[in-house]
């Protein structure tokens, strides 16, 4: 296994004509990790995705798989990568034995075996047209095409979309067990954050086009706070840096990162859920509150 990230990123940008898609984006996702890609409709999620397999050129900045240009060097990189487009297009007239038989004989390292054994545990059969399965079965028939692969490396845009419960969680822990198998980095696009805790131990959050966080999800939930203050607790305490804050008549809620414990009285102090935290950064992140959050943490002193 490469010590090089099995992603990076840095000052990445791309632009469709006047309209930014990503915008100086700078990360780094270490190999061998699970990691959840969040952030609202328009963020710039499967524009990322796209630039890391290589199907979009950035306009300007770089990204790398592995330490190599997903463009520029094509032939070393998409033998270790597999990328899997919300729409899961697979060609619906085609039998899925047909579709392993396409997969086989375009990968050099694809695992026929274990494609279909994952395929008998689904009672997906073999003989049946991709057209006429459930959504969840085409998502599971698209999934195994990526994971027969054997990549390094897995994107997977909004995968879990239009699937049941049940659907979901065989879905993921397809990817847990995998994983561990066989040490496949993961970053998967979701708006459904509860489903990621169980699965996901690194968080990259998009809002306004701009990479707003990007760490490993243990320390992200450990170095936040809930604050909860009544009329006079206004600003955030020292050793805190204000992410979002919500004010009215009698109570203040903010949402802070903490570099030092917070022993202020004037605030209650609570640890928050994933989801508060996610949804802090996009809203952080958004033109018109960004400007207001800003405002504020000066008033503390906070960068």
């Amino acid at each position: 296994m490469s010590n090089l990230p099995a992603l990076e990123a840095g000052g990445l940008t791309k632009r469709y004509g006047r309209t930014w898609g990503l915008r100086d984006c700078t990360f780094s996702l270490p190999a061998g990790r699970i990691a959840a890609l969040v952030g609202p409709n328009g963020a710039g999620k499967s524009t990322l995705l796209l630039l890391a397999a290589g199907i979009l050129r950035p306009t300007e900045g770089s990204v790398n798989v592995f330490g190599l240009d997903p463009i520029a060097e094509a032939a070393q990189v998409l033998p270790r990568i597999a990328y899997l487009d919300q729409e899961r297009p697979l060609y619906r007239s085609f039998r899925v034995e047909e579709m392993l038989h396409y997969g086989r004989s375009l990968n050099t390292y694809w695992d026929d075996a274990a494609s279909r054994e994952h395929l008998s545990v689904l009672n997906i059969p073999l003989d049946a047209r991709v057209g006429q399965l459930s959504v969840g079965q085409q998502a599971q028939v698209a999934l195994t095409l990526c994971l027969a692969k054997r990549p390094e490396l897995l994107l997977l845009d909004e995968p879990v979309v239009a699937l049941d419960p049940l659907a979901r969680e065989r879905l993921m822990q397809v990817l847990m067990r995998t994983v561990a198998e066989h040490g496949t980095t993961v970053l998967l696009s979701s708006h459904a954050v509860a489903d990621l805790t169980t699965v996901c131990d690194y968080l990259i959050v998009l809002s306004g086009s701009r990479v707003a966080l990007a760490d490993d999800l243990e320390y992200v939930l450990a170095s936040h706070r809930l604050l909860t203050g009544g009329a006079d607790a206004f600003d955030a305490p020292r050793g805190t840096v204000l992410i979002a804050a919500s004010h009215g008549t009698r109570q203040h809620d903010l949402l802070v990162r903490v570099e030092e414990p917070v022993s202020d009285p004037a605030w209650r102090v609570s640890e928050p859920t994933l989801e508060e935290v996610v949804l802090a950064y996009m809203k952080a992140g958004e033109p018109k509150l960004s400007a207001a959050i800003a405002n504020s943490a000066k008033k503390d002193g906070s960068p």
